[in-house]
């Protein structure tokens, strides 16, 4: 198998290149190497290695920055995926590509699945749709995998940041009306290469009907608060942190930011599982190695 990974650096980027290395033909690249918002070196990076999988792990992730550096966002999560899913067609390849719950609105009372509307509310997940419809208007071959609250060993997170402010205050304030699904990186990856490994190995016989769309999340589903106190919590268990700060509920309201989140992330993962076999990330082992972050 000869796998094409874009953004080896970010959190699910090195998770991939970590479980991918020395097992498959392996290209690992971020912006340093390929930037995807040039169509050219697209074509002809994908050209040149000619793998099987596409795995597009490459965003403009910063949502509240996304607000200012619009056509940057726009720029590396439309119009990469786009050149991105044109360079796999010319050549037969699949593309997978990682998206976000952002596209949604957040207004559902219930969990989100696959068909549901989209209506993202800030440029980042207005950018994101716009690639998600770009990947499948151009690559026949394509599975995008929504996710949520990512978290892993590598890059900036939700978990790192709690250690760091845990460490420095004895009183922290956590939004506690936003839910969702905290996902571990590592656990994305895995999902992604057993994707791959079902395309590759099923080759023709692979059922057309399984490209398209999948939820993938963490369960139970919780709050920003919530998470934050297991993260404490985990955190004292382990003699990662000496003590634990008090951790106060506040509203979304309580802390403005420039970009307007989902109240709601809540993603069903029931399709991938049926589909692929692939089980709801269980965010709450993967905190148990918190010195590693």
């Amino acid at each position: 198998m000869r796998v094409l990974v874009t953004g080896a650096k970010g959190q699910v980027g090195c998770s991939l290149v970590e479980r991918l290395s020395g097992k498959v033909e392996l290209l690992a690249i971020d912006r340093d190497e390929l930037d995807i918002t040039n169509e050219n070196a697209v074509f002809e990076a994908v050209k040149a290695f000619e793998p099987d999988i596409i795995i597009n792990a490459a965003a403009h992730t910063a949502v509240d920055k996304a607000e200012e550096e619009v056509e940057l966002s726009y720029a590396i999560n439309r119009d990469g995926p786009l050149y991105l899913a044109q360079a796999a067609e010319s050549i037969g390849a699949a593309l997978l590509h990682i998206s976000t719950d952002y596209v949604f609105s957040g207004d559902k009372n219930g969990i989100y699945i696959e068909t549901d509307a989209v209506d993202p509310k800030c440029v980042y997940g207005k950018s994101k749709l716009l690639g998600e419809q770009a990947v499948l208007a151009n690559c026949s071959r394509t599975i995008i995998l929504r996710t949520a609250w990512v978290f892993g060993e590598d890059g900036n997170n939700f978990v790192k940041t709690i250690l760091r402010l845990a460490q420095q205050r004895d009183e922290l304030g956590i939004v506690a009306d936003q839910f969702g699904g905290p996902t571990y990186a590592g656990d994305i990856a895995t999902a992604l290469i057993t994707i791959a490994k079902t395309i590759v190995a099923e080759d023709s016989d692979f059922d057309t009907t399984k490209y398209g769309i999948y939820h993938y999340s963490g369960l139970p589903h919780t709050s920003w608060c919530g998470f934050a106190q297991t993260i404490i919590a985990k955190a004292v268990e382990q003699k990662v942190l000496n003590k634990a700060p008090i951790i106060n509920g506040i509203k979304t309201d309580d802390y403005p930011t420039p970009a307007k989140r989902p109240a709601n992330s809540k993603l069903n993962t029931q399709k991938i599982t049926e589909t692929f076999g692939i089980q709801a990330s269980d965010w709450q082992y993967a905190l148990n190695q918190l010195s590693d972050y």
